[in-house]
């Protein structure tokens, strides 16, 4: 079976093709032949070191395939299911994986394995952040960075469904028309439009509820200062690197900002939680809610060329990487 792996940290040119064996899946696992591989920033900070892990490692966190195999002690499983995962380990970047069943998610029939992969990270990332970081309301603003990109898409059309008005940041024209299709009822494009400025124009100076920021450095700064008084920065994602370190007092004298890094993870570590935000997220791609927008594909061998080209800022929406 073929797996993608590095064996130290660096550019895309460290991935690697090669042979591997998962063997037989153990006490409370399922095997699962991938078909469709989600590909994600959370990937580029494995592979570089800014998330440090032992090495060799895989690389990929979420992916939908079929159970070829069972463990031991694996009640309502069964060979042949249509499975999907996120899961907090990296190697999803394989043809066949040995999966907790823990970790698993029924795929419903009437979504494709492509769409199941593409949302279980970024679609349960959006969930969590409008529902539970910050619960959306009606009437909110907020602003939506790298909105043209795989969560960013699901984030502001979820958002835009609970009666928000989201104001998108995307690098490009071609990036700003693709986000207003999916919801932005504003779209900034960075490195024309400053920021700040354009968001107290926007709102009649009043600032945004939230900002959701996952661009990180070259960002962070100038979305603290879009925010309202009492508003909340969330911080979830580091594509320009990590965000400086800051005072508590910069987010007091800004009108006593809310700062957090969630991840997703913590949101769904029980499996209570993890079967209900999966329903949530199902139901809202099945009532049209979210559409699922996979703008690229790429063969598993070529994962180092998805990979130049997402920190290349050359894709939208999501990206799958497909197995064989």
């Amino acid at each position: 079976m073929k797996c993608i792996r590095f064996h130290e940290h660096g550019g895309p040119d460290v991935l690697r093709v090669e042979d591997c064996d998962p063997g037989r899946p153990g006490t409370g696992e399922a095997q699962v032949r991938h078909t469709a591989i989600g590909l994600n920033y959370i990937d580029v900070y494995d592979r570089t070191g800014l998330y440090p892990g032992e090495l060799p490692s895989g690389v990929g966190r979420e992916a939908a395939g079929v159970i070829t195999a069972l463990g031991r002690n694996v009640p309502g499983w069964r060979v042949g299911a249509r499975v999907a995962y996120v899961d907090s380990r990296p190697g999803a970047y394989c043809e066949v994986r040995n999966v907790p069943v823990e970790r698993l998610v029924k795929i419903p029939g009437d979504l494709s394995d492509e769409q199941a992969a593409a949302i279980m990270l970024k679609g349960l990332t959006a969930r969590a952040l409008l529902r539970r970081t910050y619960r959306v309301q009606r009437g909110d603003t907020l602003l939506v960075h790298a909105a043209a990109g795989g969560v960013g898409v699901m984030l502001t059309q979820w958002a835009k469904a609970l009666g928000a008005t989201v104001i998108g940041v995307v690098g490009s024209e071609a990036k700003a028309q693709l986000a207003r299709r999916h919801g932005c009822r504003h779209v900034l494009i960075q490195g024309r439009d400053e920021l700040a400025q354009s968001v107290r124009k926007l709102t009649r100076g009043a600032g945004v509820a939230v900002v959701y920021d996952s661009v990180g450095r070259d960002t962070f700064m100038a979305s603290l200062d879009c925010l309202r008084p009492l508003g909340m920065m969330v911080s979830y994602g580091n594509a320009s690197g990590p965000p400086p370190a800051i005072s508590p007092l910069e987010l007091s004298k800004r009108g006593s900002l809310y700062l957090t890094r969630p991840t997703l993870f913590s949101y769904i570590a029980r499996r209570a939680d993890l079967d209900a935000a999966a329903r949530e997220l199902f139901s809202a791609v099945r009532n049209g809610v979210v559409r699922v927008r996979i703008g690229q594909r790429y063969r598993l061998t070529d994962a180092a060329a998805a990979h130049r080209d997402l920190e290349a800022r050359r894709t939208t929406g999501s990206t799958v990487l497909i197995p064989g």
